[in-house]
């Protein structure tokens, strides 16, 4: 290969411009990329571009998607290790090219070797300001939000990195359509009070406050995962909120029991098929506590409980802890909006919503955020 004499290596932390997507802890020396959808952004002027990588794991590596112009160009796994990767190469040297490098794959809780990091970049070229965008976007859930399953054939069903996608899905999708800078705070399988299989340790509130809670291990800890984030330093115009589907899942599955404790944990259904009254107080309990801790850390955000893509089983009890938030608080901007439901035609891998199931979000939901927004969208 004919080698490009003009490259120049630089530390990430060295770059006269560039922009970081979400929560971090602000270093550069390197740049860790926990949640899915986080990236880095560049502007340049230049012929070519390589970036320097790190990932490690134990089981789930990452995978990258590389965007030009706001296009998908390349989507890999990083295998273990650190080397250069390049991003492009014999472009028009004096085209200005918007560049970013998104993480594909959620934080993965369960593996605490899972890392990926961008240390430097390696460019002919020069690098211009990033401008940030009029509204800030901020979306939590589970495995609809990671994107689990919008990639790959309907029959897949290994629970494996490579379904995973941040960037086919209805975050970045609802994000293009309203011009928007956004976040992801996401886990597949988690809820607001349990996970799918009852364990009231994987919910998502919990660990809301820190950059990545819920990672573990000595590593994670040392890189800044479980500190408090700096919600100062970024505040979305309105926070959408896809929990409840485990949390419905959760009362057709058996109990969970605790290793250490020995406690079962199981959210009821009565004789009948209903679920136990006792156990959705339970839960519109902790809905409503966790709209009262977002409003605490987004002051001037719209709170928008967004749901359905995969059935609306919760629905009522999402609604009265809205409308029981909003009553005791006197807090009127929150709401619940229902997503369109997957359909046989919209299904993608391992029974999740497909590529067509998050436009169809996206462009629901775009629109309803727009009225929400419009003092934003439209100053």
């Amino acid at each position: 290969m004919e080698e490009n004499g003009k490259l120049q290596a630089t530390a990430l932390s060295e770059v006269a411009h560039l922009k970081v997507h979400g929560r971090t802890t602000g270093s550069l020396s390197p740049l860790t990329l926990f949640w899915t959808g986080s990236a880095v952004e560049f502007n340049i002027r230049g012929s070519e571009l390589w970036i320097e990588a790190h990932a490690d794991y134990n089981q789930h590596e990452p995978w990258i998607s590389m965007m030009i112009n706001n296009v998908p160009v390349s989507r890999q796994m990083i295998t273990a290790g650190r080397r250069w990767i390049c991003v492009f190469r014999g472009m028009n040297g004096n085209a200005v090219k918007n560049v970013r490098i998104v993480r594909e794959l959620q934080a993965m809780s369960d593996d605490p070797g899972c890392l990926l990091q961008i240390h430097a970049v390696k460019s002919c070229g020069e690098f211009l300001p990033v401008a940030d965008k009029a509204l800030k976007l901020e979306f939590i859930g589970d495995s609809i939000t990671s994107g689990e399953g919008v990639i790959g054939a309907k029959p897949e069903e290994d629970w494996i990195p490579v379904w995973f996608s941040a960037t086919v899905n209805y975050t970045s999708m609802t994000a293009e359509l309203l011009d928007a800078d956004y976040r992801v705070i996401s886990q597949s399988g988690w809820g607001v009070l349990t996970s799918w299989d009852n364990n009231p340790s994987r919910n998502i509130p919990q660990y809301y406050s820190q950059v990545c809670g819920l990672l573990g291990g000595e590593r994670n800890e040392a890189l800044g995962a479980l500190q408090i984030n700096d919600f100062d330093a970024w505040q979305p115009d309105a926070v959408v909120i896809n929990l409840g589907t485990n949390d419905g899942g959760a009362f057709y599955s058996p109990e969970w029991n605790d290793p250490l404790s020995g406690k079962a944990y199981k959210q009821r259904l009565n004789e009948d098929g209903s679920f136990n009254e006792h156990d959705l107080e339970a839960f519109e309990q902790a809905a409503e506590a966790f709209l009262v801790k977002l409003r605490y850390y987004n002051p001037q955000a719209q709170l928008v409980w967004a749901y359905g893509m995969l059935g609306t089983s919760m629905m009522p009890a999402i609604c009265r802890a809205v409308d029981r938030y909003v009553s005791r608080s006197g807090d009127k901007r929150a709401s619940v909006f229902q997503l369109p439901d997957m359909t046989p035609e919209s299904t993608g891998a391992r029974s999740h919503p497909g590529r067509l199931a998050h436009e169809q979000a996206a462009q629901a939901l775009s629109s309803y955020l727009k009225e929400l927004l419009q003092h934003v969208v439209y100053k």
